[in-house]
């Protein structure tokens, strides 16, 4: 038995040294339980033990492999348990789903081979669907529809699954080629990351976020030759691609950094995955420096906002429309990053009254999207679905753009991007 999450590591995929390493970390999760209502891998795991009498080691195979089956990587239980690195049992059970991932990838079916690569190539899928968005989106966009029940039996996207549809111009399109809008002296200068969702399928939200942070006389640029984080890779179990993926995005990043900026980033899973993970998975240098000075976007603005300085403030002159009421999806992936409720207080900024929903989506990177997870992911969502449905807010809103979807999916509600409402607050009206 191995206690290693390192993919380097000459055990790492060896699958008998997985399965002790599995019922060792059974066997603790056990002890405690305090991640029972958190994700269905623990109930899942729990009861199976119960029906072996609390003997551990008389799980099978098929109840191990169940509960990383329904594993969707939502990090939650890093907040509860007590036992994670630098405790000595080292107890890290997204990062050993990860490891069961990769260890049982050579054995999944041909379909679920192609549906992990459908979801991994989300650069290639959106360059091409960017430029073909009206067919794509036609396609795509009607729910059980025969084309989407082709694409369901063909790539294993589930046909009644909402999608994101996608921008006819890419979101970096966009910014090369709008007009000069150099700060003649800026406070300080960031590189937005755009992410796959800003770049491909909201470009609004890019656009709102430079609005916004050149409002107050933030200068913004993009990195050179971004792409996708790569969770899509990593939490399917292809570590090769997402050790690809991340090295040519540390490489890109790491000049911003060397040169001063700050990398801001607009989605919560990737900003996770390039915190967490990279350093973990690159391992150079560069990896940790773009690690240590990347932000979430509404943590980066209020971070910005309450260094004392008048100067650095962010601007308070909200002269455009301000909900009286927002309520503020705060996503799983922000949660774990620890980094508290900025984007409440980046929307209290503007005078609106804000709730505050900590409830699980059920999509969770691309596993909400597989046809063999839909209906256990509506049933995740059915907490979050009731809290939007009993709330009186005049307005909807969340950092993730795949949790938004569900929220879309499960109430017609459609929520906004934080940073779009702070930019319609300022007067700034979407391009």
């Amino acid at each position: 038995m191995t206690i290693t999450y390192d993919p380097s590591h000459p055990k790492y995929l060896e699958e008998d040294d997985l399965r002790a390493e599995l019922e060792r970390v059974f066997d603790l999760c056990h002890g405690c339980r305090l991640c029972f209502n958190l994700c269905p891998s623990f109930p899942t795991l729990f009861d199976a033990i119960d029906a072996h009498d609390g003997i551990v080691s008389k799980v099978t195979v098929q109840e191990q492999n169940k509960v990383i089956d329904e594993c969707y990587q939502c990090k939650l239980c890093y907040i509860k348990c007590p036992y994670v690195p630098p405790h000595d049992w080292a107890l890290d059970f997204p990062r050993l789903m990860v490891r069961a991932n990769a260890v049982l990838a050579p054995k999944k079916s041909l379909q679920e081979k192609v549906t992990d690569q459908f979801l991994g190539r989300t650069d290639l899928l959106g360059q091409v669907s960017t430029v073909l968005s009206p067919i794509v989106n036609k396609i795509s966009g009607k729910r059980g529809s025969l084309p989407r029940q082709v694409m369901q039996k063909t790539v294993g996207i589930h046909s009644q699954r909402l999608l994101p549809p996608y921008a006819k111009q890419r979101f970096s399109s966009w910014f090369n080629k709008r007009s000069n809008s150099a700060i003649e002296s800026p406070s300080q200068a960031v590189t937005l990351f755009p992410t796959c969702f800003v770049e491909y399928m909201e470009p609004q939200v890019g656009k709102d976020a430079i609005a916004v942070l050149e409002h107050n006389n933030i200068s913004c640029s993009l990195p050179d030759k971004s792409k996708c984080c790569g969770a899509p890779w990593l939490h399917n179990g292809n570590i090769d691609n997402f050790i690809k993926a991340a090295t040519e995005n540390v490489s890109n990043l790491a000049v911003d950094v060397k040169a001063g900026k700050k990398i801001i980033v607009a989605q919560p899973t990737c900003g996770y995955v390039i915190r967490k993970d990279y350093p973990i998975y690159v391992k150079n240098s560069d990896a940790q420096l773009v690690a240590d000075n990347t932000l979430d976007l509404a943590e980066f603005l209020i971070k910005t906002h309450l260094k004392g300085s008048d100067q650095d403030r962010i601007k308070l002159d909200f002269n455009g429309v301000v909900p009286k009421k927002i309520l503020y999806h705060l996503a799983c992936h922000s949660r774990a990053q620890n980094v508290g409720y900025r984007g409440r207080d980046l929307l209290k900024l503007t005078g609106a009254e804000v709730e505050i929903v900590e409830r699980c989506a059920g999509i969770d990177g691309t596993w909400g999207y597989r046809q063999e997870n839909y209906q256990l992911a509506r049933k995740v969502a059915e907490p979050l679905k009731s809290a939007v449905e009993k709330s009186n807010a005049d307005c909807f809103c969340g950092d993730c753009h795949l949790a938004n979807m569900a929220i879309e999916e499960e109430t017609g509600n459609t929520p906004l991007h934080p940073i779009s409402i702070m930019a319609r607050a300022y007067g700034i009206k979407a391009d």
